[in-house]
């Protein structure tokens, strides 16, 4: 079987990276998303360095192994960018391809937009690449959504790491359940006097694709770190916002890859229908957009095989 070895990695970011790798060829960068690490991309690591590439999964900033710095204002779009063109030059290349998920597929939209010259390729899983916004976002979630929205009570100082730190082996069994295919649908409003763990049941068993030991090995990867590192990703939205006037509009030149579940709450959100289908004015090069039937949020650990067929294709096509 091939393995799947792990090192730090220290770049010109400043940070020093654990990253997760199987494999030797061209550079793929697999960017997880929240609340995850490296072991999201556990099946896509043995897959594509048995097809001939070169794979790594860093745990990104805050996360995990990696941690990082405490100040809040040290996690914006711009810091994230930095950490995968820092990671590309620490691993000895010129250019990668760069896969994200969730919050990871954003970092890749973002770095293929504003350093193309680093970027052979761009894989996005889940969130499709969105154009600024003409307001701040949560302003604009407050008005178009609910002050209850997920995204604004992860704003609050504390509270929500308090919930999801309090049991991990329980937060990440019921949020992995909750935005999977197999569970009933996620609508992301806290309820009054609650938390973000209230909308996530305890499943009666857990789903054919994510057993008790990866409960643990991601339990295990959080307990040294928590999730104030993860949480300031949000915390920074409307500084994004701010720090990215500059590449309002622009679009996203290398070619890309769109894969998203079907029950994927995050992919049939208001309007997001609409802002995948006109994904190619913004992503002028995109290849292909591919929806995997009756998948959830957890793309490349609920469907591995389609996945890698998925990447792979892409990827030997570039």
């Amino acid at each position: 079987m091939t393995e799947i070895t792990h090192r730090f990695v220290q770049s010109a970011s400043g940070l020093r990276t654990h990253v997760a790798e199987a494999g030797e060829g061209p550079l793929v960068l697999l960017l997880h998303g929240f609340p995850e690490c490296w072991y999201s991309w556990r099946h896509q690591l043995t897959a594509l360095a048995d097809a001939g590439f070169h794979a790594v999964a860093p745990d990104q900033r805050g996360y995990a192994r990696t941690g990082g710095p405490a100040d809040a204002g040290q996690y914006t779009i711009l810091h994230l960018v930095g950490d995968v063109v820092g990671l590309i030059d620490a691993l000895g290349e010129e250019r990668a391809v760069v896969a994200g998920h969730d919050w990871g597929a954003p970092v890749a939209w973002a770095t293929a937009q504003m350093r193309p010259d680093k970027v052979r390729g761009v894989i996005a899983l889940s969130i499709p690449h969105r154009p600024r916004g003409d307001a701040p976002p949560i302003e604009t979630m407050r008005r178009q959504i609910s002050d209850d929205f997920y995204m604004v009570y992860f704003q609050q100082p504390d509270v929500p790491e308090a919930e999801f730190d309090r049991d991990h082996a329980a937060t990440f069994r019921r949020l992995l359940y909750a935005g999977s295919g197999d569970a009933p649908g996620l609508m992301p409003i806290i309820p009054e006097g609650g938390g973000f763990l209230d909308l996530c049941p305890e499943p009666d068993k857990l789903p054919d694709w994510f057993s008790a030991d990866d409960v643990a090995a991601y339990a295990a990867e959080y307990a040294g770190s928590g999730f104030t590192g993860p949480l300031n990703w949000y915390r920074n939205l409307d500084r994004n916002w701010d720090l990215t006037a500059a590449w309002h509009r622009a679009r996203v030149g290398p070619p890309a890859l769109y894969i998203a579940g079907d029950r994927d709450a995050s992919a049939n959100a208001p309007g997001a229908h609409e802002t995948i289908a006109r994904m190619p004015e913004r992503v002028p090069n995109l290849r292909e957009t591919l929806w995997l039937s009756g998948c959830g949020h957890w793309t490349q650990q609920e469907r591995p095989a389609e996945v890698n067929d998925a990447m792979i294709g892409f990827l030997r096509a570039l």
